[in-house]
């Protein structure tokens, strides 16, 4: 099925949820271009993500996008913590930090019973999902209301997957993704492959409509996800100099240099592999270290490092989310990008 119809859009564009860098005007514009405008939630209060969905009912009568994350909260280990709080004992000195200072707990919130509560309030056209799926009380309930439901899957397993539990479209999530893997079946890196070795595979395996995720951003990769069989695309890094966008202006900084071509997956700012902009914690600690707590628990050490360097106007120690291509990057309002992406 064309996504258009199903979604009841103009445009095969979807505006990739990105939690930190937006909230409702960047998912209403995109959605009154015409495209699906998103809106994450995993950061958000369950208030908070009310007074976002009424800003959102408010700015635009077209459909948008609502999205959670889906992963198993972790039980907290203090021998882990400890550990990592050890690794980062330089940094701490650096700044004047007192490790024991700093509370533990997660920064973001898998989704249940009092998001869907509040979501089932503005039954919006589509919810999406990262990490897998919720439990299939909850799926239900969401289907029940007449919301479409889309999830990310980064091999062909996870495509299977998600189509015998009941999405109605798969996002083919390209290892080129900037932000967080949507992996849920696995978490050996060596299964992440790049779009365009993706989207086919998954197009042959399944029979929903599947979204390309990772690296598009311009009409030109539109076209090329097209040709592959998608019935659609995902476009996120694009967005993030766009007004709209809640883009801090270090992270704005870093995406114009020369440095928005070196990305990596790091697990170092959540404890999930995520791609961002190569930076200070990245190159020290390496991207990826056993030493992370389970996601999202290593955010509570990294956040009172990375408030100080930012103050002081560093991105060393912040999560400077971006795509591997992060050429498409304009500085323009997001309607006229998404026109762009369109072809319209």
């Amino acid at each position: 099925m064309d996504i258009r119809t199903l979604f009841g859009i103009a445009h095969p564009i979807i505006q990739a949820p990105m939690a930190g860098v937006q909230g409702s005007a960047l998912a209403i514009a995109v959605s009154n271009a015409g495209g699906l405008g998103s809106l994450p939630c995993a950061m958000l209060s369950a208030e908070a993500m009310g007074q976002e969905l009424e800003a959102l009912r408010a700015g635009t009568a077209r459909p948008f996008n609502v999205n959670f994350f889906c992963h198993e909260t972790p039980v907290p280990s203090p021998e882990r913590e400890s550990a990592w709080r050890a690794a980062l004992a330089p940094h701490f000195a650096q700044y004047g930090i007192d490790p024991v200072t700093i509370p533990a707990g997660p920064g973001r919130i898998p989704f249940g019973d009092e998001s869907a509560g509040v979501l089932e309030r503005f039954k919006p056209a589509v919810v999406s999902f990262h990490f897998g799926l919720p439990s299939p009380a909850l799926l239900a309930r969401v289907k029940a209301w007449g919301s479409k439901v889309l999830s990310s899957a980064t091999t062909v397993d996870e495509a299977l997957w998600l189509e015998r539990h009941g999405v109605d479209a798969v996002i083919a999530q390209g290892v080129e993704a900037g932000g967080h893997r949507g992996m849920f079946l696995t978490d050996d890196l060596t299964t992440q492959v790049g779009t365009f070795a993706l989207v086919p595979q998954v197009v042959r395996a399944v029979k929903v409509p599947v979204i390309a995720a990772g690296g598009i951003a311009d009409r030109a990769g539109v076209q090329a996800a097209f040709a592959l069989g998608a019935a659609g695309v995902q476009v996120g890094t694009a967005y993030l100099l766009c007004p709209e966008a809640t883009t801090s202006a270090i992270h704005r900084a870093a995406l114009k240099s020369d440095a928005a071509r070196h990305t990596a997956l790091t697990n170092l700012f959540t404890g999930r592999p995520a791609r961002g902009i190569v930076n200070r914690l990245m190159r020290e600690s390496g991207p990826m270290s056993p030493a992370a707590p389970a996601f999202p628990l290593a955010t509570a050490a990294i956040a009172p490092i990375r408030a100080r360097a930012e103050a002081a106007g560093s991105g060393d120690f912040s999560p400077l989310w971006s795509g591997q291509n992060a050429n498409g990057c304009l500085e323009v309002p997001a309607a006229e990008l998404t026109r762009r992406l369109a072809g319209a």
